[in-house]
């Protein structure tokens, strides 16, 4: 039975409710390559910042950035202490560090100082831990959380020569804010489903995409399950997706090789609907070629 509150149930409608428009003439063989903080990887498509996987397989974190090194696509990392991500970096895996909006501001100081040691690629925070569901501050794992006001983003900013990244955006009022606050990248997400009725991400990524204009790369996560789901994003304004309980039974099954060979039987699947639409890469995808169902 569909729970009509359900706001992953509601994204999954969404998705599932744009069409695609199939264009051949001067089509070429596409190519999926993603450009990210001066580096190349091979696909759009990235880990999520997931967190705790060893109830998954052991090491679960350690096979995910594996999986991600082997299909050389970008890595992310959620709540963690420092040995794993220590571990997670030591793989090669180019990684991204997210770090709850703990209320401690100089824990955050920390993990930031001990992210860039471990040399990943860029830091950042899930803004939207900050509540829980009864409208106090949330905890997580016995770990307070706060709210973040814009000044107090910016010193996060300022803290770091990494790109900082705020993940949990589900506004045009809070991409403005990280434009102001100078973060060098964006994750639009309702974090699976943390507020029940959420916008669908891609509902309103043209809107942000908008807002932010081409100056930093946007993300999308929650729900990416295929290909199509990708290209979907990435023509209504996503740089690349973050794809997250879809590799969790490849990564039980199989670890890094089962991360692997899904990571790349959805690029796969992305280049075929890119081939069929005339979309050269993943920078010149033409967002007319989305249909929303009205029938």
């Amino acid at each position: 039975m569909i729970k009509k509150w359900d706001s992953n149930e509601i994204t999954r409608e969404y998705f599932d409710s744009l069409l695609v428009e199939m264009r051949h003439i001067d089509s070429v063989l596409p190519s999926t390559k993603l450009e990210l903080y001066g580096e190349v990887f091979d696909t759009p498509i990235m880990m999520a910042a997931l967190s705790h996987l060893n109830n998954v397989r052991e090491n679960g974190m350690v096979e995910m950035a594996k999986g991600a090194l082997a299909a050389n696509a970008v890595n992310w990392a959620g709540m963690g202490d420092e040995a794993e991500l220590e571990a997670i970096t030591a793989t090669g895996a180019r990684t991204i560090k997210i770090i709850k909006p703990y209320a401690d501001n100089d824990y955050i100081f920390h993990k930031i100082e001990h992210a860039e040691r471990c040399g990943v690629m860029a830091v950042g925070m899930d803004i939207d831990h900050s509540f829980a569901g009864n409208g106090q501050y949330d905890n997580v794992l016995g770990m307070q959380m706060a709210p973040k006001s814009l000044e107090e983003i910016k010193s996060f900013v300022k803290a770091t020569k990494l790109p900082f990244i705020i993940k949990g955006v589900l506004s045009e009022q809070d991409a403005y804010k990280c434009l102001e606050a100078g973060v060098k990248g964006i994750v639009v997400s309702h974090h699976h489903g943390i507020i029940n009725y959420a916008v669908p991400p891609l509902m309103i990524l043209p809107r942000i995409a908008r807002v932010i204009n081409h100056r930093i790369p946007i993300f999308v996560d929650c729900g990416i399950s295929n290909g199509m789901d990708v290209f979907k994003a990435l023509a209504l304004g996503a740089d690349a997706v973050c794809a997250g309980r879809i590799i969790i039974e490849p990564l039980r099954e199989n670890g890094a090789e089962g991360v692997k060979n899904q990571i790349k039987k959805m690029t796969e699947e992305l280049a075929g609907v890119m081939a069929r639409t005339c979309s050269p890469d993943i920078k010149h995808i033409d967002p007319s070629v989305i249909w929303s169902r009205s029938f």
